[in-house]
């Protein structure tokens, strides 16, 4: 199919979890490159699109529930990421996002052997394929018990201690982070305050941890998402021999995102 005189998409697909749940640093970023987002819901009834024919990718965030879990919402969005993959969308899924496309993909999400948990900010590591592609926060913030595998197909671009795949490619245009580049110093207050309950767990930072190590970490963070998005919305395989104008943020216009 030829791209040559279709118009590019401005509109993303946002799928969230929760009633309270926003896309954070990810969306003010998007909306600031003058993309509108289109915010669905699953677990409330909202269902998702049978094409993203009109859509410049899809973004599946995280949620406080098990990619584990049998809930009909979760298998039917489960089997929708196939549409992003047949379509070459680009796709980015983060936490749940991302182990719900390796459960896609026919992989495995289980917890850490030792019962850790990742909450709080931890170090990754960037594989060369990783490296090849941009610059990469030594530490990013967590909030999760579970992790995934790498399925076969899939890249590692970057690793970590307690879980090892932090960062993965499948194909050309599909994405997945273990960790939370959606969150700004703000969020992470917030997150931190109504989790606080969860803060005894092996492996989980406590709130004066996140907060000092935050002030360290939170703007390399943005700083990395701002460049991975330009990335990601420039990979669209859809449009890659139409000629079109992607315009990005300057990492030096960068306001902070709350």
């Amino acid at each position: 199919m030829t791209t040559k005189n279709l118009p590019v998409p401005k509109k993303i697909l946002i799928v969230l979890h929760r009633d309270i749940s926003t896309p954070g640093r990810v969306g003010r970023l998007l909306s600031q490159r003058g993309y509108e987002l289109d915010i669905r819901r699953t677990p409330l009834g909202d269902t998702l699109p049978p094409t993203l024919a009109s859509y410049a990718g899809a973004i599946v965030f995280g949620g406080p529930m098990s990619a584990n879990d049998n809930d009909e919402w979760m298998r039917q969005e489960t089997e929708w990421i196939g549409v992003a993959l047949r379509e070459q969308a680009p796709f980015l899924g983060i936490c749940l996002g991302a182990q719900l496309l390796v459960r896609h993909l026919g992989g495995k999400v289980t917890a850490n052997k030792d019962g850790y948990v990742e909450i709080g900010y931890w170090p990754i590591k960037p594989t060369a394929a990783g490296r090849a592609l941009f610059n990469w926060p030594g530490s990013v913030y967590h909030w999760h018990s579970e992790g995934f595998e790498c399925v076969s197909g899939m890249e590692q671009l970057a690793v970590g201690t307690c879980f090892e795949n932090q960062a993965v490619r499948y194909g050309t245009s599909a994405y997945g982070v273990q960790f939370h580049p959606e969150i700004s110093y703000q969020m992470m207050r917030r997150w931190s305050t109504m989790g606080a309950h969860k803060l005894h767990w092996p492996g989980a930072q406590s709130r004066e941890n996140q907060l000092q190590d935050g002030k360290t970490h939170d703007r390399n963070g943005l700083v990395w998402l701002n460049c991975f998005l330009d990335h990601w919305l420039a990979n669209d395989q859809r449009l890659i021999s139409a000629p079109h104008i992607h315009e990005g943020v300057s990492n030096k216009s960068l306001i902070e995102l709350v």
